[in-house]
């Protein structure tokens, strides 16, 4: 654009905001004008006019014509069927694996190969999501291998290698995330997060082809493989934004090429895959308490066992055969009915309230995903402050640092007595300590481990001459008790919800989802509401109905916005209405700025695929570069850009330079959003001349 068109541009902008001389959109009033919108004021012009108000730059468009809704979501069907396997990656917070499925047999679901390593006491399906950096900051290996490499070095040289363990929650609590966001390794040395994930992701899409390529006796290309990685439905839109640059720089997909990744939400995967569960295939908790409620918790523990036997003993076979029926629980659906999936992994804890569709038995999002960091790493937290208590803060944190891989062999001893717990167990349970911790303890203090606890005052926690600690049932049972009372009492909140009304089912899925305490718990909180359902390979669930859902990515028909999506306009000024410090005086017109004009709002039931068009006029007919900014806010009442909470994430800016100047007077410029998978894209158009411009909404570069 040379330089007096940017003026002339410039200058627009410093004039006027969007215009939107709002009309009351159609659809069961979903577009009424509202008196609530929201922005934050990002380049703030002082207008050359004598009008109070401050635009903010953007060149004025204003509404011409209710809105009306496209429905495109059959639109890819061509491309389905280039991809020859689906490969589902779960990265989780404490363990990460793939499952795959050839497009041809899509009955067959096979999980990855079986890993090296692996601990007592756990079963290794999956690999733990650990990582290991060279001193120099190169990739050195994922997973049993990472942790036991790093174990196995000198401390003097351990402390240069960055190890980095259930780092995935980095992307749940940072508020503000960006591409720049670092993550800390064991040793204190940080590393930028996008590149750690890339990493990982990078090394899964290696191991996945190498595992096709092997089986298929020829190598396998990425542009064969359709990716699917889940991600919790409660992370925010910046870190689902977050997982699929990753997967671009680790090479699974290209910006150019975005369909060859889905982000499938963990809970929606899970339904997904309780849908095809037969009876063999799943523990009915509410069917094996007795008529009056629960009575005794060993049921749960006898069903469970028996269903890790059966799993066991298939486990040789990593083929999982899924019927192409409805499973027989799920015949007991109706349509319109409800049920609830609690997906509860290693960080985080999402709950979805799904309801069925028929024929086809599509799944709709009746409730807005919730859930919080309530993940089996709760527990370890408690662990760590149980420690704390006995050896003392200064202590711990020390040891931390100083013998980062011993902190870590800790940790894994206790990971394997955690899978022990049970509400009935009565014998105690035994931590080993590393010979190193009693030795630096002794170091540090000047006394033994033994004495630390005979003064603790921990009743719960006695010493083993064998160098263990050795923890009653109750104390066990007392550090999982803060995260499952946090998911029962969240639970609650959703299940008095109105959308939640009548639920049928509860399916409890997710790694930490295996723990009978916590079955025990929801069982004896809701058990009397719905029927608790646990698949029997639980920790798998999530992967194995990632993989249908790349097979079928159709299933999901509708989800629930997470946020309010808008543009920035200006409306005709009403007194009385609007507040005087937004009037802006342009020609003799008086306009008011700054106003968020709601394309969709948070919580709002969309279709997948679903686009939402408006149509808007330049507010200056001569005006040559229109410029739309998009806003997002996690309120559904917003009213004007400039309110607390409102972010700017995308900017469509369309040039109509050049253009023929027999336009009418009332140029239209359509603009559109399309709600994807995890990814929505926003469009302007000419109408006149055709010319478009599009983009895709971005939450980590503004």
């Amino acid at each position: 654009m040379s330089e007096a068109e940017s003026g002339a541009a410039g200058k627009a902008g410093s004039e006027l905001s969007l215009l939107a001389v709002v009309h009351g959109y159609g659809r069961a009033g979903m577009w009424e004008e509202r008196d609530h919108l929201q922005g934050t004021a990002d380049a703030v012009s002082t207008s050359a006019y004598s009008s109070p108000a401050k635009s903010l730059g953007d060149p004025g468009i204003t509404p011409l014509s209710p809105s009306h809704i496209v429905k495109d979501s059959d639109g890819d069907d061509a491309v389905e069927q280039l991809f020859l396997v689906v490969v589902a990656i779960d990265f989780g917070t404490t363990s990460s694996g793939y499952a795959y499925s050839f497009t041809k047999e899509p009955e067959c679901i096979h999980v990855m190969r079986r890993w090296e390593g692996g601990d007592p006491g756990v079963s290794n399906q999956k690999t733990p999501t650990t990582i290991l950096l060279t001193p120099e900051r190169k990739f050195h290996s994922f997973g049993y291998a990472a942790r036991d490499f790093y174990h196995d070095l000198d401390p003097t040289e351990s402390k240069h290698w960055l190890y980095f363990e259930k780092f995935k929650m980095k992307l749940h609590t940072t508020g503000n995330l960006t591409m720049e966001t670092d993550l800390t390794a064991a040793n204190g040395k940080k590393v930028k997060a996008l590149e750690i994930f890339a990493y990982a992701l990078q090394f899964f899409k290696e191991q996945a082809l190498k595992e096709l390529s092997d089986q298929g006796g020829s190598d396998f290309e990425n542009t064969e493989v359709r990716w699917v990685i889940t991600v919790p439905a409660i992370w925010k839109q910046p870190a689902k934004q977050f997982m699929r640059q990753a997967a671009y720089k680790a090479g699974m997909a290209s910006p150019e090429n975005p369909e060859q990744l889905i982000i499938a939400l963990e809970p929606e995967a899970a339904s997904i895959y309780c849908r095809k569960l037969r009876l063999h295939q799943m523990i009915d908790l509410s069917s094996r308490a007795p008529v009056n409620g629960y009575s005794s918790s060993d049921t749960i523990g006898t069903g469970f066992t028996q269903g890790k036997e059966h799993v066991r003993r298939n486990r040789q076979s990593r083929t999982f055969m899924v019927e192409n029926v409805i499973g027989e629980i799920w015949s007991e659906l109706e349509e319109g009915d409800r049920y609830i999936v609690v997906d509860s992994g290693g960080g985080t804890v999402d709950m979805t309230v799904h309801q069925i569709r028929l024929p086809e038995g599509h799944l709709k999002e009746l409730y807005k995903a919730t859930g919080g960091p309530y993940g089996s790493l709760g527990v370890d937290y408690e662990f760590e402050k149980l420690l704390c208590k006995i050896f003392g803060e200064d202590f711990i944190e020390q040891f931390k640092i100083k013998r980062p891989a011993a902190w870590v062999d800790l940790m894994i001893a206790f990971e394997s007595r955690k899978r022990a717990a049970a509400p009935d167990r009565t014998n105690p349970l035994n931590i080993t300590l590393p010979f190193s911790f009693i030795d630096y303890y002794k170091k540090f203090r000047g006394h033994s481990v033994e004495h630390a606890l005979r003064k603790s005052n921990v009743d719960f926690v006695k010493w083993s001459s064998q160098g263990m600690l050795r923890m009653s049932p109750d104390a066990m049972n007392a550090l999982f008790k803060p995260t499952i009372d946090q998911i029962v009492e969240h639970l609650s909140e959703v299940f008095d919800k109105p959308e939640v009304t009548n639920v049928k089912f509860l399916f409890l899925v997710g790694g930490f989802a295996e723990s009978p305490l916590l079955q025990q718990a929801v069982q004896s909180a809701f058990g009397s509401r719905c029927r608790v359902i646990i698949p029997q390979d639980v920790g798998l669930t999530i992967l194995k109905g990632a993989v249908l859902f790349g097979l079928d990515p159709a299933v999901i028909k509708v989800r629930r916005s997470p946020l309010t999506y808008g543009v920035g306009v200006l409306n005709r000024f009403v007194e009385g209405k609007h507040p005087a410090e937004k009037l802006l005086v342009k020609d003799g017109t008086r306009w008011c700025t700054d106003v968020f004009d709601k394309f969709i709002s948070a919580d709002q039931s969309v279709a997948l695929g679903e686009t939402v068009t408006r149509s808007y006029t330049p507010a200056k007919p001569s005006q040559l570069v229109i410029v739309i900014n998009i806003y997002s806010s996690e309120q559904d009442n917003v009213s004007f850009i400039t309110e607390p909470g409102v972010k700017k994430c995308g900017t469509l800016r369309l040039d109509l330079t050049g253009t023929d100047a027999s336009v009418p007077n009332r140029r239209e410029i359509k603009t559109l959003m399309q709600f994807g998978d995890t990814e929505i894209k926003a469009m302007a158009v000419d109408v006149a001349t055709s010319k478009s411009v599009k983009v895709g909404i971005d939450f980590l570069n503004y």
